[in-house]
């Protein structure tokens, strides 16, 4: 998994799959859902992110159950 933010577009890609898109939906306004060959989720795409998330800039990644986490800002 991959997570990219663009300050130039000010949007933020989580690729789950890395595979050629074959569909695109925009599923609410600004967010968008790639799906592959396979019609499985490849990446979701949230544009203007710095609207909906407080720092687009900073990582924090947990495993549910686990006391420790990963912080990466970069």
């Amino acid at each position: 998994m991959k997570i990219i933010y663009d300050p130039q577009t000010d949007s933020l890609t989580l690729i789950l799959r890395e595979m050629a898109v074959k569909e695109s939906d925009e599923i609410r306004e600004g967010l968008i859902i790639d799906y592959g060959e396979d019609n499985k989720i490849v990446a979701i795409e949230m544009l203007d992110a710095s609207e909906n998330i407080s720092d687009p800039q900073a990582i924090l990644y947990e495993i549910k159950g686990q006391k420790a986490a990963h912080k990466a800002i970069a």
